[in-house]
This record gives C-alpha cells, sequence and structure tokens, in this order.
C-alpha cells in the first residue's frame, strides 16, 4: 500500500472572466476610493478656493476643527437629489456633510451644509441627511451641532424643499429640551432656514461672513423702501447686541467652533445625564478678602460684578453667553468645586443692574436651558428693580419680565442665591428669592433687602410731612438715614428665615460650594401636566 502524499497548496485555478459591467475587489476598491474622493470635494476645487477666497472655511474644515482628529463617521455621502431638471449636476453629498464625531470624548451629531454645492441650498434629500442625523442625536442621546451656510431653499425642488424645512423644524421642536442643540451660522441663513437655529439652545455667528434675516436687503427696499445692507440687517454684530438672535459672536469661524467645543464641555449629553466633573485644582475653600471691599460705600456707586463671579468660580474661568445683548444682566456657566453651574447675575456697572424687557428675556432663556439639563442656578443679586420708562411699559415689560419669574419659579435644579447689595421690590421676589423655591440664600452685609430703595420709599411715606416742613432736604436724610438702618440690611430678612445666613463676602465661594455638594442631589418636581402656559 502506496504512503499517502503529504498535503500541500490547492493547484492554482485560472479564474473564469467576470461577466461584463462586475468590477474586480481590486477595481471596486478602487471605485470605493474615487467616489469618497469626488464626496469629500463637493462642488470641486474651483468653488473651494472661492470659499477660502472669501475667507471662509469649507463644510469639512468645520468639522475637522470640531471634533476630536480622526473620530468623525460620515453617514449619506453618496446620497444625490432626484430632481429631474439637475440631472446633469449631481454632487455626492448633495450639499451637506453629516455624521457623528466625538468632542473631548464624548459623542456628538453633526451636520455641515456646504456653500460650494447649489450654494448650499436644501433640498429633500439634503434635509432628510439632516433629519436622519436629529433624530439619532436623540435616540442616542447625544448633542446636535449644526454648521449654517446656505442660500435658502432650493428653487428647482419646490415644495419638497419646502417639506424638508418644516421636517427639521419639527425635530428642533420635538429634541428641545431633551439634547443640546448648537447652531453655528457660517454664511448666510436666511428666509425659512432661520427658524430651525432659532429654536434650538445656542446660536454662533462670525462677524463679516454669518448673516441672518427673515427678508434679505432687496426686498426689504421693494417693500418698505428703506435702504441697509447684509451685514446691518441681520450681521453678527446686530443680532448678538440688539435683536439677541445671536448667543455668541467671533471675530473668526476657528475661534467660533473653539467656543462651541468650551461650552459642551459645561453641559451634560442629554436631560437624564448629570453636566461633566472636572477634578478642581482650585482649593474649595480658598477665601478672598478683595471680595470684603468690592461694594462700594455709596449704595449709588457701581462696581463690575464680573470681578465677583471670577473671584468666586473655580480659576476664575466665566464662560459668559450673550455677552453683547442686554448687558445689565450677565448669564454664562462656570464651576464650583468642579461641577458645572448657570451664573445669573445683575451687572451695577449697567442701568445700576436694573431689570428690562432684554434682561428678562436673557434671563429667562438661560434659566430654562439650565434647568432642562440639570445644571445647578448661582444667582448673584444687586437689583433695585425693574427700569421704569414709557417705552417699557408699552414694551411689554410686564408680561416679559413674568417670563424670567416663571423660570426661575419652574426651574427644580439646585438653586443658589447671593444678594451682594441691593433686592427691592419685584425683582426681589424674581430672582431667585426663597419664597420662589430657592434652595440655599445667602446675603452679604452690605444687601439691602426692602420694598424699594430710601429715597423712594421716604418720598411716598412722608410726603406731607416733607411737605410742611420748613428744611425738607434736612428733614428728608434725617428719614432717609432712619429707614437704611431700619430696613435696608440682611438682618431683618434673615430674623424671617428669608435669607438662611448672612455671610462675610470672603466666604462666599466655600460656602457656595458646601450648598452646592448638599443640594446636588434634590429632589423637586411640578404639578403632572402637559405643559405650562408661559407668558409668551
Amino acid at each position: 500500500m502506496q504512503p499517502m502524499n503529504k498535503p500541500g497548496k490547492p493547484t492554482s485555478r485560472v479564474r473564469p472572466d467576470l461577466p461584463a459591467g462586475v468590477k474586480s475587489q481590486r477595481e471596486a476598491l478602487e471605485h470605493l476610493d474615487r467616489q469618497t474622493e469626488e464626496a469629500r470635494l463637493g462642488g470641486g476645487q474651483d468653488r473651494i478656493d472661492k470659499q477660502h477666497k472669501a475667507g471662509k472655511l469649507t463644510a469639512r474644515e468645520r468639522i475637522d476643527l470640531l471634533c476630536d482628529a480622526g473620530s468623525f463617521e460620515e453617514i449619506d455621502a453618496f446620497v444625490t437629489h432626484n430632481v429631474p431638471s439637475l440631472a446633469d449636476k449631481k454632487y455626492l453629498g448633495d450639499g451637506v456633510v453629516t455624521g457623528v464625531g466625538q468632542v473631548y470624548g464624548r459623542p456628538v451629531y453633526v451636520f455641515s451644509q456646504d456653500f460650494t454645492v447649489f450654494g448650499g441650498s436644501l433640498g429633500e434629500r439634503y434635509g432628510a441627511k439632516i433629519v436622519k442625523i436629529m433624530d439619532l442625536a436623540v435616540k442616542n442621546g447625544c448633542p446636535i451641532i449644526g454648521f449654517n451656510d446656505s442660500g435658502g431653499a432650493r428653487i428647482q425642488e419646490g415644495v419638497a424643499s419646502l417639506g424638508a424645512y418644516a421636517d427639521i423644524f419639527l425635530r428642533n421642536t420635538l429634541a428641545s429640551g431633551v439634547i443640546p442643540q448648537i447652531s453655528a451660522i457660517m454664511g448666510p441663513c436666511a428666509g425659512g432656514a432661520v427658524y430651525s437655529p432659532a429654536i434650538t439652545d445656542f446660536v454662533f455667528m462670525v462677524e463679516g461672513s454669518s448673516h441672518m434675516f427673515v427678508t434679505g436687503p432687496q426686498v426689504i427696499k421693494s417693500v418698505t423702501h428703506e435702504e441697509i445692507d447684509m451685514e446691518g440687517l441681520g450681521g453678527a454684530s446686530v443680532h448678538g447686541e440688539i435683536s439677541g438672535v445671536c448667543q455668541f459672536s467671533h471675530e473668526s469661524e476657528p475661534e467660533s467652533i473653539a467656543a462651541i467645543k468650551k461650552l459642551l464641555s459645561f453641559l451634560p449629553q442629554n436631560n437624564l445625564e448629570p453636566p461633566p466633573f472636572l477634578e478642581p485644582d482650585d482649593d474649595v475653600n480658598r477665601e478672598d478678602e478683595r471680595l470684603d471691599r468690592i461694594v462700594p460705600d455709596h449704595p449709588e456707586k457701581p462696581y463690575d460684578m464680573h470681578d465677583v463671579i471670577e473671584t468666586v468660580v473655580d480659576d476664575g474661568d466665566f464662560f459668559e453667553v450673550h455677552r453683547n445683548f442686554a448687558q445689565n444682566l450677565i448669564v454664562g456657566f462656570a464651576r464650583l468645586g468642579g461641577h458645572s453651574v448657570g451664573i445669573v447675575a445683575q451687572q451695577p456697572a449697567v442701568l445700576a443692574g436694573c431689570l428690562d424687557i432684554s434682561a428678562s428675556l436673557k434671563g429667562a432663556r438661560f434659566v430654562r436651558f439650565c434647568d432642562a439639563f440639570n445644571i445647578p442656578l448661582v444667582t448673584f443679586e444687586d437689583v433695585p428693580g425693574f427700569l421704569p420708562g414709557v417705552n417699557q411699559e408699552h414694551g411689554g415689560i410686564i408680561k416679559h419680565g413674568a417670563k424670567l419669574l416663571y423660570a426661575y419659579c419652574e426651574a427644580t435644579v439646585p438653586k443658589l442665591c447671593v444678594i451682594t447689595r441691593k433686592a427691592y421690590g419685584g425683582a426681589y421676589c424674581v430672582m431667585s428669592s426663597k419664597h420662589i423655591r430657592s434652595d440655599v440664600n445667602y446675603a452679604w452685609p452690605t444687601a439691602e433687602i426692602a420694598v424699594m430703595g430710601a429715597q423712594g420709599a421716604v418720598n411716598i411715606l412722608y410726603a406731607r410731612e416733607l411737605a410742611a416742613s420748613k428744611d425738607p432736604d434736612a428733614r428728608r436724610n434725617e428719614l432717609v438715614a432712619d429707614y437704611r438702618e431700619r430696613f435696608s440690611n440682611p438682618y431683618d430678612a434673615a430674623a424671617r428665615g428669608y435669607i438662611d445666613a448672612v455671610i462675610k463676602p470672603r466666604e462666599t465661594r466655600k460656602k457656595l460650594i458646601r450648598a452646592l455638594e448638599v443640594t446636588r442631589h434634590k429632589r423637586d418636581t411640578n404639578p403632572p401636566r402637559k405643559h405650562g402656559n408661559i407668558p409668551l
């Protein structure tokens, strides 16, 4: 019996020819590479060069700056439009880049409109790509960031493009308060396109290249005969300082994108998670004697509340929101003992810190965002009241002021308050008072808690006496001094339990951190309801 031959390599066989039209594996991979490169070029190198010449980044360059290196995974790169009249003009991706990446190791969903393809105009499948990303973001509990750079609806697609916008608006609304939504306006954003960013939580704009308006300069000129350019109508400074549509404006796109990343560092991934914690380098028991001298002796002399905030928070790092709008109120994010907090504070250096229409809207929106995403609120209060004036009353200060009150009342996150100086009238009630479920309320010895200022109170209470006095000025000064001694201090409020403690200003940081630790796991709810009816 002959021994078996040792098994060897299989005998090579000649592969039969592939059927016509079928690619080999090598050819298929090469085709994929070509398609991928074509998709990456968007509208082509010439249009990319024009984008750069205009001082703007491309859709993909923006994503590369936002996301951690190598983390972005594109979705729907090969989608194209379905419009017969544009059959000879198809671009892979159809004018918007969508996908998921990471920022500081945490996942985020991104869409980035590509102005090199049909001017970034939105069509049916373009809109479907954005809708898919938004649905995935909500399903997976991740923030969504949208880079807007578009000429608006794609006219050739007619009502289909309008329907795509509406599909996006619905997702914005359903995602509100569920995941953080951030809009970066990096070019034109006009007509119906503006309403998606307006629903999102934060809007970023770039000075000189970002523009938002419902109707453009030419339409306005033809209808109302007003002449204005794009920058004056809807530039970053207009929306950052006057309208309040934009929370952040920067000089360049990289600066704006860096700010988006910093904002995300303060936020949770969704409404079911706590904000991120960073181990603090700053001593939680640190005291600063400068705070003992920061409030002027004269009650009408201003000081900068930024100095108070930056002295108290971790490492002096305060990330201000809406810096240029309604500057009599300060809002922004910081950390105390490593925990993210939302800061709301009067600015005595602007309008004496009065609350007006714009400040009320600014504060209400910020308070509601923090409450939706489990971010504790810290209020620094120095408010002489609501701003008086015919324009304020006719403009609806009653209902707009009520929005800020409503927001504070509705909020169930930990609420801490420090009264540094004035807390007068209805504004005292609004600014996180004990009566509207604030958890811990401190006052500095300089606090003045009263129905109104001493001068106004004396003029009302002693009007007849002053009129009959031989020396009304001297008598008024006596009565004002008496009123201040009796009412313009924190001790009457402390005696009633409206203030938990009167503290030395230098102790503010450690007191707030300890209060935050105690209240961090707070449980509070509102009555069951479909939703409240905020005074819009």
